[in-house]
């Protein structure tokens, strides 16, 4: 039976360091993007030792830096002839506006220019592998009113919270503009909320966030739950069908509204590929 290779951010904590073991006991042969290489390593001899899969490797991979992505994707083309799962699951919010190395606002580029530039590298492979494209996204997708003439945040004041949720919007867009651009090349790809998960996220926020993460906090739901529905679409059969759909529970759910504008899809895929062209060459 063929191994099935795939590829995940940001696997050191939370879901998709549950996602990551869930693979591995399933024979995956794993690649690890991951920004600490010392806590890769560690998660891969911890997933070797508890599922003797040793077909697990570290990939160096800071989705805030577009030279970082770039050179992991040219560490995998190195190393593989396909990809047949990717997860683009790292993702983060941030309480006060940074700007990334690359000098973009750090929500927008590490929960999607990052992963935006990873694919656009890795469409090869992904080809060849007939992949599936798995894109965390969240229900904070609703609150998201996009302004495509900010999306650095430098002409309105900063807003944590509808900066991630205008952020994990564009996961829905970019899924969408997947499943159409590169279905009829063998593509298809996933959106998915996870659940309100009881990981380290949000941790870095003040004022009236950190106390809606407070009050949250009893009704959250462990990291292995909140990873079931990633797992699910790496693994399932038959869904092909559903690709560019919108999953929670392991089951279709309607996005928002704002989530099925064309306009806004199209302007996002064009504006991003115009970011990332310098990081392309």
């Amino acid at each position: 039976m063929p191994v099935t290779t795939t590829v995940i951010t940001g696997a050191t904590s939370g879901i998709g360091r549950e996602t990551a073991i869930a693979l591995a006991k399933k024979d995956h042969s794993l690649y690890l993007l991951v920004r600490d290489t010392a806590k890769g390593e560690a998660l891969k001899h911890e997933i070797i030792l508890a599922t003797k899969n040793k077909n697990i490797y570290v990939v160096p991979c800071d989705l805030a830096d577009l030279d970082s992505v770039r050179n992991a994707a040219d560490i995998l083309k190195s190393s593989l002839l396909s990809i047949n799962v990717l997860i683009n699951n790292a993702g983060g919010i941030f309480a006060e506006r940074q700007e990334s190395k690359n000098g973009f606002e750090m929500t927008f580029a590490v929960n999607h220019l990052g992963h935006f530039l990873l694919v656009q590298c890795l469409l090869p492979l992904l080809e060849k592998g007939q992949a599936r494209i798995i894109n965390v996204s969240s229900e904070a997708h609703r609150m998201a009113k996009p302004n495509f003439n900010d999306l650095q945040w430098t002409k309105r004041p900063y807003s944590a919270w509808k900066a991630y949720g205008t952020a994990k919007l564009f996961n829905i867009y970019f899924t969408r503009s997947l499943a159409i651009k590169y279905g009829p090349k063998g593509i298809n790809a996933f959106a998915l909320h996870p659940g309100l998960v009881n990981t380290g996220f949000g941790t870095g926020l003040t004022g009236i966030g950190k106390l809606l993460m407070a009050l949250a906090r009893p009704f959250m739901i462990s990291a292995e739950t909140g990873a079931q529905t990633t797992i699910y679409l790496a693994l399932a059969t038959r869904i092909d069908a559903k690709s560019g759909k919108y999953f929670k529970n392991r089951e279709v759910v309607s996005a928002s509204t704002a989530a099925t504008n064309q306009v806004g899809r199209d302007r996002l895929w064009d504006l991003s590929l115009g970011l990332v062209e310098p990081y392309l060459n």
